[in-house]
């Protein structure tokens, strides 16, 4: 029987990643939030996207799971921001994987 291998952590991140970059709606948001340099509001989002705020909190919960966003709740706000820590680094893991 072949000897089973170890998914390295960084395999499993860039898992991670892949699958919060899964849909067009958060490549967009994840565009959008690396480009500015202050925070935006899920509002402002949810008028510029084809989507309804469900869906829309959807895909931000997605990101945010992956750690590439992060938000701060000011009732009955919510503002998100790019996680420029987690962005940097998702940045180098993925240029390692496709090998730049």
């Amino acid at each position: 029987m072949p000897e089973k291998i170890v998914l390295e952590p960084d395999i499993q991140q860039i898992a991670q990643i892949a699958k919060a970059m899964s849909h067009p709606v958060r490549v967009y948001i994840l565009k959008k939030l690396s480009h500015m340099n202050s925070c935006c509001y899920s509002g402002d989002l949810v008028d510029e996207l084809p989507v309804g705020r469900s869906a829309l909190s959807q895909h931000l919960k997605e990101l945010k799971f992956a750690g590439l966003i992060q938000g701060e709740i000011n009732p009955p706000y919510i503002k998100y921001c790019i996680n420029r820590e987690n962005w940097e680094k998702a940045k180098l893991l993925c240029n390692d994987f496709f090998g730049k």
